[in-house]
């Protein structure tokens, strides 16, 4: 028999840091929610990065949601093994079948983890028709095209997404049915053709991210270069900075969110292996980019200003 102890010391030091993240996750992505949505309500005028932003944070809420609901689920069996190792956990035979509520929950981390990558490759697009500053026809003709439809645009990525997750299934089903897999797979890291179909969802979102993010940074870079060569000591170059840092931030957390999963799925087919402190890592990487989104937008900054200083004056109070 395992000691009951060790095994669930594991557990908790798993089950701990992925609650928490999920906590945090929950509150930063509501707040984003929140603020946008009771500012509409207002009849503030709503904005292309406002909308993308939004559908950004829901679509982190769910996937974040899916993947610890999967790990909490997979720790408490497994553990009920005897020597398991809970931070490399082993598929094992029969011990979780291949249930309809799995494939549902698998089906719903594939939509909302392809929304959040297409989304936020929109997202880099529509910053970059939105604050460079060049001049030539074509890009006048894409800021004219993009900006005013990007409400359709994210309705796309949520159909290719939806698309993108139902043909895994399909495809899926097909091998099981085949008889060509016959262990269980966990909705975080699916197994053989799921490279396939990962890279289909995640190559043309990140070469899309990876050319708007380049254009816009050397365009901005270049902006301040001359603006510093005139000697105008008046124009505040902070904001145009501010941008830069967020443009980089965004691409290397896209790179980091894209080569982890990768990581991951090559773990998986290779040594039959879940990495679950990886799937925490990524659990809690969407939550950080959300937070230096804040960070960055006006809005979002002083109301989570003004909801930390309420915070600190009624703590006085319930102490």
């Amino acid at each position: 028999m395992a000691d009951t102890t060790g095994g669930d010391t594991d557990i908790w030091t798993l089950l701990v840091p992925a609650l928490l993240a999920l906590i945090a996750g929950l509150a930063i992505h509501s707040f984003i929610i929140g603020v946008n949505v009771s500012d509409w309500w207002r009849g503030r005028s709503v904005t292309p990065v406002d909308l993308i932003v939004t559908s950004l944070a829901i679509c982190r809420i769910g996937a974040q949601c899916v993947i610890t609901m999967d790990l909490v689920d997979c720790t408490f069996l497994m553990s009920k093994l005897d020597s398991v190792n809970l931070f490399v956990m082993r598929p094992i035979r029969k011990i979780l079948d291949l249930s309809v509520t799995l494939l549902i929950l698998d089906a719903i981390y594939t939509f909302f983890c392809s929304a959040n990558i297409w989304l936020t490759s929109l997202l880099s697009i529509v910053l970059y028709v939105k604050i460079s500053n060049l001049h030539t026809r074509l890009f006048l003709y894409l800021r004219r095209m993009i900006l005013p439809r990007t409400g359709r645009l994210i309705v796309a990525s949520l159909l290719l997404s939806a698309l993108n997750s139902l043909i895994s299934q399909c495809m899926y089903k097909n091998v099981t049915t085949w008889g060509t897999y016959n262990i269980t797979k966990s909705p975080i890291y699916k197994y053989g053709n799921d490279l396939l179909f990962f890279f289909m969802g995640t190559f043309f979102p990140l070469i899309f991210n990876s050319i708007s993010s380049v254009l816009l940074f050397v365009s901005l870079y270049h902006h301040t270069t001359r603006m510093k060569m005139s000697s105008n000591l008046s124009i505040n170059l902070e904001t145009y900075y501010s941008a830069m840092r967020f443009v980089s931030f965004t691409f290397l957390y896209k790179i980091m969110f894209f080569f982890c999963h990768y990581f991951g799925l090559f773990y998986y087919h290779f040594y039959s292996g879940i990495l679950t402190w990886l799937c925490i890592f990524l659990g809690f990487l969407p939550t950080l980019h959300s937070s230096y989104l804040i960070y960055t937008t006006v809005n979002l900054r002083s109301q989570m200003s003004k909801v930390l200083q309420n915070f600190l004056l009624d703590l006085p109070d319930s102490v």
